[in-house]
C-alpha cells in the first residue's frame, strides 16, 4: 500500500486563509504563506490551495498569491478555484503549483479537462467535486457547482467515473453535509468514488477528531486524507495525524 497523504488546505477568500461550515459562514484562519510554511514544517505530504469564491466572483485565481506561498513550500502544491482554462492552468503551474484541481469547469466543459491531461499529463489534473445529499440518486450524493451553490442533478459517482476516462489523476470530492462539522467526512461519497474509478481518492470535509482520518482511509477507501478547521485553528497538528496512522498500522512518511 502506498503512503497515506495527509493534506492540509487553505481555503482562500482576499488574501487570506478562511474556514466556515457547509461552505457559507467564512471565518478568518491565518496568512496563506505563514500557514503554508508552518504546515511543511509539521510533516505535510502535500498542501491544498483552494480560492473558493474565484468561481462564484466569476474572476480567476488569486495566482500572485499563490505564487507567494508556492515560493515557501517544498511539497507538491495543488490549486483550485477559478480554474476554466487551459491558460488558467498553464499560469498555476507557471505559479509554482503542481497540480491543478477543477471542479465547476469540469462539469461544464468536460472537454477542457481532456485537453488538460493530453496538454499536462494525469497527474497534473485533479478534479474536485463538491456533492450533496439526494437519495434518489443511485449514488445517494449529487453534483454541486459554482462553490457548492448552485445543484446539477448529476450524480456525483458516475460524474467522477466520466472525469477518470478522460484520464485524470485525482479525484478531490468534498460533501457540502460535512464541510467543517468535525463529526467525520462522507465515507459513502468517499468509498463510492474510489471504488467505481480506481483512482487516488482524496477525503475532503468533516474530520474533526484522528479516528475521522483513519476511518477515512479503511472505510473510505481514501489515498489522501484533506482536512482545513482542525489544522487551522489548532486542534491537531499534521504530524498528530501521522503518527495516529502509523500507530493504527496504516502506511504514512513520518
Amino acid at each position: 500500500m502506498e503512503p497515506i497523504k495527509v493534506i492540509p488546505c487553505l481555503d482562500m477568500k482576499e488574501g487570506r486563509v478562511v474556514k466556515g461550515v457547509h461552505f457559507v459562514n467564512l471565518r478568518d484562519a491565518a496568512d496563506p504563506v505563514e500557514a503554508a510554511r508552518a504546515y511543511c514544517d509539521d510533516g505535510a505530504d502535500e498542501i491544498a490551495f483552494l480560492d473558493i469564491t474565484a468561481t462564484v466572483e466569476k474572476r480567476r485565481t488569486m495566482f500572485d498569491v499563490l505564487a507567494r506561498v508556492a515560493a515557501v513550500v517544498d511539497v507538491p502544491l495543488t490549486c483550485g478555484g477559478g480554474i476554466r482554462s487551459l491558460k488558467d492552468i498553464r499560469e498555476a503551474l507557471n505559479a509554482g503549483a503542481t497540480r491543478v484541481s477543477i471542479s465547476s469547469a469540469a462539469y461544464r466543459d468536460p472537454d477542457m479537462v481532456r485537453q488538460a491531461v493530453a496538454a499536462y499529463g494525469a497527474d497534473r489534473v485533479v478534479v474536485a467535486i463538491d456533492a450533496d445529499a439526494n437519495t434518489a440518486l443511485p449514488s445517494q450524493r449529487e453534483v454541486f457547482i459554482d462553490g457548492g451553490r448552485t445543484a446539477t442533478g448529476k450524480d456525483a459517482v458516475a460524474f467522477a467515473q466520466e472525469m477518470a476516462a478522460l484520464g485524470v489523476g485525482y479525484i478531490l470530492p468534498t460533501s457540502k453535509a460535512t464541510d467543517g462539522v468535525q463529526r467525520g467526512y462522507d465515507l459513502l461519497l468517499t468509498r463510492g468514488i474510489a471504488d467505481a474509478t480506481g483512482l487516488p481518492v482524496i477525503a475532503s470535509g468533516g474530520a474533526g477528531e484522528l479516528a475521522h482520518f483513519y476511518d477515512a482511509v479503511v472505510e473510505g477507501h481514501a489515498s489522501a486524507v484533506l482536512a482545513a478547521s482542525v489544522f487551522h485553528f489548532g486542534l491537531l497538528t499534521v504530524r498528530q495525524v501521522k503518527e495516529y496512522l502509523k500507530a493504527r498500522g496504516i502506511a504514512v512518511n513520518l
